[in-house]
């Protein structure tokens, strides 16, 4: 056979990487926030995350998309979702390393070295992560009822994964979803339609009949849901599980799985419930604040979620064009494309810096400073990294050019994380609803305060120093929705900036403060400051 070509100037495939070893500004970050905070279940964890089996997992997982079973095959209704082995084996390594539930049993730290392990699992895959992140957020719910919570809240901690659906008392380890949004609702929760029934009472409290659809009903193999419905008193909040106390599956009916542009490993659902078995959580009419109780946790998510995408497209373009070559020497090292590495390189740091600045202040709950933080930087840094995750999964795959445009079966990185960067930007209240959340907790008047006590330890930069004092006067006189995003963005870019003076290399917070906050910094990645350290800032991000 005649050899028409040999492959050569091709990258190689970054594979068997330590995660977390070679995450410089996530590390230096824990170490700041909790300097003895024990490491080695994140560096077990950054290790096994990096292997080439769990990336063919990760692949798998997504090319075997899960397939919806409503019945089987005598005509009885099942409702099962089918997954691939690999999607359960991740499953398996998600529980295990506790990004779930676990960090509700307590101890040191506990949220921020589950934050980090989420940001790590995320570079991974991301999209098995939806009912982890859904679990962790309704755990704290069901102390709404001491009945319920009692029961499952162990299981909902432990680290065994189990797929089958089997009555809570039957399982070593449960995890949990949500639904809540509805098709004439979407964020207006309130306009939801789906009725709850009084029904009795039993060891659960009281029990419910719910009627009514859900048309983003995510992970619906989940143990059991907390859903919204409409009681005599008003929207309530109320726990429905798949399997009944008698071991007969609830009244849950899944009418099709979402065909969507990316988070193809996650199953979400249309469902509608046929009286379906509830138990009331908390009070009636009270569902919407229990509602933005749990959205706090999976808005950190988002978060955490976008930000560990944003490394790991860094450190492939990073890979790729150190090793590609194009004129006689790599893209790396060609002037241009340093620059818009070493910004996207400030831009994966700054976000990191964030959102483990966010779950550290859940690590800090009694503290009243840190309560602040949490209700300030929770819309703004779902606002904020969201919203920069698409401009920046584009300008990483421009890096790798075609290649990075390419599926390859599921080889093609890259795509999988462009196509999975605007899900955390809608998921759980898009741009508007996080800048409207942002003017509600402005209103409450002490939060001007604590931002300008959480900026004040970085003084000394000039640029940091100027928005610094502009920020307390504009938070005050803010007037209107349409100064939110604005000022969001403003926040976002002023805590950012604060963090990486205190905690990363001077390098990265002086072209950090030069390019976002000094206005020396043009509408796209690559525009940073000649006088930058182009140098230091790749070297510190470059996945060795």
């Amino acid at each position: 056979m005649d050899q028409t070509h040999e492959v050569f100037n091709q990258s190689s495939a970054l594979v068997d990487v330590d995660l977390f070893a070679t995450n410089r500004g996530l590390r230096d970050a824990l170490a700041w926030h909790a300097p003895d905070l024990q490491l080695a279940p994140l560096q077990s964890l950054g290790r096994e995350l990096g292997t080439a089996a769990m990336q063919t997992h990760a692949r798998l997982a997504n090319v075997h998309p899960p397939q919806l079973l409503t019945h089987d095959r005598f005509g009885r209704r099942v409702d099962e979702v089918e997954f691939h082995p690999s999607y359960h084996a991740l499953m398996a390594a998600a529980v295990g390393a506790g990004l779930h539930g676990t960090p509700w049993a307590g101890g040191a730290h506990a949220h921020l070295q589950r934050a980090a392990g989420f940001m790590l699992f995320t570079e991974l895959e991301p999209s098995v992560l939806c009912p982890i992140s859904m679990t962790y957020a309704v755990a704290p719910a069901l102390r709404g009822n001491a009945a319920v919570h009692a029961d499952w809240s162990p299981k909902l901690q432990s680290r065994w994964y189990d797929p089958q659906l089997r009555f809570v008392a039957d399982k070593p380890g449960v995890t949990m979803g949500m639904g809540m949004t509805e098709k004439q609702g979407g964020s207006d929760v309130r306009a939801n339609t789906t009725r709850a029934e009084h029904a009795g009472r039993d060891g659960w409290g009281e029990r419910y009949a719910i009627t009514g659809h859900k048309w983003f009903f995510s992970a619906p193999m989940c143990d059991a849901f907390l859903v919204l419905a409409q009681a005599p008193a008003g929207l309530s909040c109320f726990f429905l599980p798949r399997v009944l106390p008698d071991g007969t599956r609830n009244a849950i009916r899944i009418q099709r799985l979402k065909d969507k542009l990316g988070n193809k490993a996650n199953a979400s659902s249309e469902v509608e419930f046929h009286g379906a078995q509830a138990w009331l959580v908390g009070e009636e009419g009270r569902g919407v604040p229990q509602i933005l109780e749990m959205g706090t946790m999976t808005r950190l998510d988002c978060a955490l979620g976008t930000s560990g995408l944003m490394r790991q497209a860094l450190a492939l373009a990073l890979h790729h064009t150190a090793e590609r070559k194009a004129f006689g020497k790599t893209l790396a090292s060609q002037p241009l494309m340093r620059n818009v590495l070493a910004d996207l390189a400030l831009e994966s740091e700054a976000a990191t810096a964030l959102a483990l600045r966010l779950a550290h202040a859940f690590d800090r709950a009694d503290d009243p400073h840190e309560q602040r933080m949490a209700r300030l930087l929770t819309p703004v840094a779902k606002f904020w990294i969201c919203k920069r995750g698409s401009a920046f999964g584009q300008e990483a795959m421009e890096c790798l050019g075609g290649n990075g445009y390419v599926e390859e079966g599921g080889q093609g990185v890259m795509a999988r994380i462009y196509r999975e960067m605007p899900l955390n930007s809608i998921w759980e209240g898009a741009g508007n609803i996080m800048a409207l959340d942002l003017l509600r907790v402005l209103r409450r008047g002490d939060v001007g305060e604590a931002l300008a006590a959480e900026l004040a330890p970085a003084r000394g930069n000039a640029a940091l120093d100027r928005l610094a004092a502009v920020l307390p006067q504009r938070i005050a006189q803010v007037e209107g929705e349409v100064e939110a995003r604005r000022l969001a963005e403003d926040i976002a870019l002023a805590v950012q900036a604060a963090l990486l003076v205190r905690h990363s290399a001077p390098a990265v917070a002086d072209a950090f403060c030069a390019s976002r906050i000094d206005g020396d910094w043009g509408r796209s990645f690559g525009s940073l400051p000649s006088a930058c350290d182009f140098d230091a800032i790749i070297a510190r991000a470059t996945p060795h």
